[in-house]
């Protein structure tokens, strides 16, 4: 394997932090075509615009944007083309009673390479806040910035 790609990819989404309360996680598997593996192990993929859907009894991931592999010829994949989450049986179900609840919806949190080498994207069933919820989120990131800036001093 070329020494340009690298199993040390994390690329988060940190506006799901702030859009959303995280009620539960899971950790998934995607189901990846042709290059793409190659253009996340370059980091060179987006998740903050990203959403799951059921669709016939299976979890899928909309709008990650996954840039085609600079490398690769006539065979390279479709940027934001919607992709199967690989998930037990037991948590699909889970999840998809719960997502029945008004207001709740499932987001992309974090896409990474495991251990052994394959894409994961970690997913949270979450609950969108309201505005208030959101400034009171940025008072206390403020409160906590001013506190480590005092401590360093």
């Amino acid at each position: 394997m070329s020494s340009k790609f690298s199993n040390s990819v994390s690329i988060k989404n940190k506006k799901a932090s702030f859009e959303y309360e995280f009620i539960d996680k899971f950790e998934a598997g995607i189901q990846l075509r042709g290059t793409e593996i190659k253009s996340i192990r370059e980091s060179k993929a987006s998740i903050k615009e990203g959403y799951c859907a059921f669709k016939k009894g299976e979890l899928f991931v909309y709008n990650i944007d996954i840039t085609p592999y600079s490398e690769a010829s006539f065979t390279n994949h479709e940027a934001k083309r919607p992709r199967k989450l690989l998930l037990h049986k037991g948590e699909l179900e889970k999840l998809e009673k719960k997502i029945k609840d008004v207001g709740l919806t499932i987001v992309p949190t974090l896409l990474f390479i495991n251990e052994s080498g394959k894409a994961k994207l970690n997913i949270a069933l979450a609950k969108g806040k309201k505005m208030h919820d959101k400034r009171e989120t940025l008072k206390s990131k403020d409160a906590q910035r001013q506190m480590d800036r005092a401590i360093k001093r």
